[in-house]
């Protein structure tokens, strides 16, 4: 029936429906990716074989158009498209072409490219995992793990069996995903200077920061006119996931499995043991006034950052470091108040004394090899060549001593660099696909290149608050393949979250109960039971 109804389509009535994972099927035939070059990468950068001494093979690898480049250059060329081409395809006898795809329509057209079986790049890649996976089950990507053993060996060392193992499926390697510089999530801010005032210690633990929060209450050292808010909070996760995950109790390895919920890319402790006394938490802070009033309406953050910067928040949570960046909620709030300081902190604490938050997957982008493609070794050469000597370091921070200098194995950029200089990696977030954010060869000297680009000034408590967050840090669940129920109930059941969230709370405390278990009678019914269900027989089925 589908061959029928796809032998009477019309050509724009096809691109219409690419978004099905039907039309992936196309991207199957043809090619064995064996056609490219053999041998390794060597020192010059040359991978030997026919390739470099044979007929020129060109290598179409996908780039993001952000529409932001300089006068001079496009994003298909540009500085670093011909440091490519000069230091990786010459050398290799390879032409290196780059296809455009629009940031904002990444999916959308990474699934026409793929329909379109020939015109698809040697190179695509998505930063959703739910695209990867369907690709995957549809036979749409070429299995790397001969390739990467072959080919690949720099890359393997770097991107190391943790960040490898979310390209897999079912066993086979089909993603090689970018690796994340740094994995740290959530820190909390508390008012030092409300504390000085005060004479009260940094809060160490959950009890001591609600004696903290009622003595904010109480007492209004920021001198508000009794519009404090003890304690920011927000329906965007950075609020409010630190404060829930700190009450979860411990958990064996079969319960984490499957009693946790992904939805969308975060996981949710709505049915680990510990959860319901969270909720209760947050209902108790609610009902005596210690915690932000109108929470429910600010999914955006925006108005606890406004509360924050107008000096009436006394402690919140947030993503690691963003209270600290230019122009950001730390400096506007110095300017509406220049005695202000607010320092980076770890206090929710859980049963076993320890702080938990939950900590980024390892991965950014799903780099992928669609079936079609005749250049898959090209393509892991290329990869591979990336993660040799200091090429990822020059496509990440330019010329040392013209964009940059090196401080402590830090590259500093110099801050009287031309434009003209500048602009030369104008577009390396996206030209260095094999990383998300830069990478130093370890994970301190990364978070150290976050703080050295923050103002001077902030750069101490900076570097506090992404101590913070890389500490008892919870990673995510992973299983060998998709939660077919997560992509089909995952957004409808993270709205229901927040319903949770909000109504738990707000409730009077007798009510609490009752609403809870209503509730959480919804939230299963409504796909919650169906998540759990195959969670369960995928746990099963991996453990034999």
């Amino acid at each position: 029936m589908v061959k029928a109804q796809r032998g009477k389509m019309k050509a724009q009535t096809l691109l219409a429906l690419t978004l099905g994972c039907t039309m992936l099927l196309s991207a199957c035939s043809g090619g064995n990716g064996n056609n490219a070059s053999n041998g390794n990468t060597n020192a010059s950068g040359s991978t030997g074989g026919e390739a470099a001494s044979g007929e020129q093979v060109t290598l179409k690898v996908e780039v993001f158009d952000r529409g932001n480049s300089p006068a001079g250059s496009t994003i298909t060329n540009n500085y670093l498209t011909k440091y490519v081409q000069d230091n990786f395809g010459t050398p290799n006898n390879i032409k290196v072409e780059f296809v455009p795809v629009p940031r904002s329509e990444e999916v959308q057209k990474l699934n026409v490219l793929m329909a379109s079986g020939s015109d698809v790049p040697d190179i695509v890649f998505t930063y959703d995992s739910g695209t990867f996976y369907r690709y995957a089950q549809q036979g749409g990507l070429t299995d790397l793990s001969e390739l990467l053993d072959q080919y690949g060996s720099n890359l393997k060392t770097f991107l190391g069996d943790d960040t490898l193992a979310y390209g897999q499926y079912e066993g086979q390697q089909f993603a090689l995903p970018a690796k994340r510089a740094h994995l740290g999530k959530y820190s909390s801010f508390i008012r030092q200077d409300w504390l000085d005032k005060l004479g009260l210690p940094v809060p160490q633990t959950t009890d001591e920061l609600y004696t903290t929060l009622k003595a904010f209450k109480e007492k209004d050292p920021g001198q508000t006119g009794g519009k404090v808010i003890p304690l920011g909070m927000s329906l965007a996760p950075a609020q409010f996931e630190p404060l829930l995950w700190s009450f979860i109790q411990p958990v064996t390895e079969e319960q984490r499995y499957t009693l946790t919920q992904q939805l969308g890319s975060n996981d949710y402790p709505i049915l680990l043991p510990g959860f319901k006394d969270g909720l209760q938490f947050m209902n108790k802070l609610y009902n005596e006034g210690l915690m932000s009033t109108d929470f429910s309406l600010d999914e955006d953050k925006k108005k606890l950052n406004e509360d924050a910067a107008k000096g009436l928040v006394g402690f919140f949570s947030e993503d690691d470091m963003n209270p600290f960046y230019p122009d950001g909620l730390y400096a506007t709030l110095q300017k509406n108040i220049p005695d202000a300081k607010l320092s980076a902190v770890d206090v929710y604490t859980d049963s076993e004394g320890k702080h938990p938050k939950p900590e980024y997957a390892p991965v950014g982008l799903y780099l992928m090899i669609p079936k079609s493609s005749k250049n898959a070794e090209a393509a892991v050469k290329y990869l591979d060549w990336m993660a040799s000597g200091d090429n990822l370091l020059a496509i990440q921070n330019g010329v040392e001593g013209e964009n940059y200098t090196l401080e402590n194995g830090i590259p500093m950029a110099k801050a009287d660099a031309t434009d003209e200089i500048k602009n030369r990696i104008y577009n390396w977030g996206d030209m260095a696909i094999i990383s998300n954010g830069k990478q130093l060869g370890e994970t301190e000297k990364n978070v150290e290149s976050y703080v050295v680009n923050m103002p001077e000034q902030f750069q101490d408590e900076t570097r506090k608050a992404l101590s913070v967050s890389r500490s008892d840090t919870i990673k995510p669940v992973l299983f060998d393949r998709p939660i077919e129920a997560q992509a089909k109930y995952g957004t409808a059941l993270r709205d229901k979250l927040n319903e949770i969230v909000v109504k738990t709370t707000m409730v009077k405390p007798d009510q609490f109960e009752s609403a809870y278990e209503s509730m959480i009678k919804d939230y299963m019914a409504a796909g919650g039971q169906a998540i759990l269900d195959e969670r369960i027989k995928a746990y099963e089925e991996m453990k034999k």
